[in-house]
């Protein structure tokens, strides 16, 4: 049985969200255990290292609305955030040996299909399902072989970064979307009438109880123990210089600089 750590840091700033992320990646230790992050957001969009965002969004409307917008250290598109619990997985490479990139998405995102399933949806991996496989610079309007989909309609995003020793892998389960505020944000399709979240599909448990089921869903499928922690003084600190230099700064969120 694997031991993993698990930090449940509440709901914060997307600036705070990732700086975090990008800290306990870069802070990570081959011999430390390996930690599972839970935590929700503020009302705010998310977007991959390489979006280009001028292509995408209406950033007059953003900036005239102050519209919280983060880059994040992973790859992949748009994606919208207030009403959702995200999760990181921050481990050492080795645990996933002899896997290729789509197989470790698969194996790594076993346990959101076993979440699911505890809560009585059938979730199955776009590629299980033949469908046409797309790109897009918007994440709920891509379909990608590992994305999650239940009644033929995406579920979430995840996505990975990759450093020498370690893997960072994190994602989104949508409670509900704020169609409304975020819809008009979008130069074109935001793939949000085409994807699911937990209130559409009738799932009314609250928040820190579909933490918990997730927890325990992540426990089954790995056949691992988590142990409860806290952020260690050196994560934070390390967060906290992220946060000032670069999560709160138009250069990197805006521009990717």
């Amino acid at each position: 049985m694997q031991t993993w750590n698990v930090l449940n840091t509440g709901i914060n700033s997307s600036a705070w969200n990732m700086a975090l992320d990008e800290a306990l990646l870069y802070g990570f230790k081959e011999h430390n255990l390996p930690i599972l992050r839970i935590y929700g957001w503020e009302k705010a969009l998310s977007f991959g290292r390489f979006s280009e965002l001028a292509k995408i969004l209406d950033m007059d409307k953003i900036e005239h609305n102050s519209i919280s917008c983060v880059r994040r250290t992973t790859g992949g598109g748009v994606l919208v955030h207030g009403n959702d619990i995200s999760y990181s997985l921050i481990m050492p490479r080795r645990l996933l040996e002899g896997r290729s990139v789509k197989e470790t998405y698969h194996y790594l995102s076993g346990f959101l299909i076993r979440f699911y399933e505890k809560l009585s949806l059938k979730a199955e991996f776009a590629s299980d399902l033949n469908l046409d496989i797309q790109s897009s610079d918007i994440c709920l309007a891509a379909n990608e072989p590992y994305d999650i989909v239940i009644n033929g309609k995406k579920m979430g995003g995840n996505a990975q970064r990759y450093i020498k020793h370690t893997l960072l892998q994190h994602g989104s389960i949508p409670i509900s979307f704020d169609k409304k505020y975020f819809e008009p944000l979008f130069l074109k399709d935001s793939g949000l009438g085409r994807a699911c979240s937990l209130q559409e599909l009738e799932v009314t448990l609250a928040y820190k109880d579909l933490v918990s089921l997730l927890m325990e869903a992540f426990c089954e499928t790995f056949n691992t123990t988590l142990i409860p922690k806290g952020l260690e003084l050196s994560q934070e600190q390390y967060a906290q210089e992220l946060l000032k230099h670069k999560y709160t700064h138009k250069r990197w969120n805006i521009y990717g600089k």
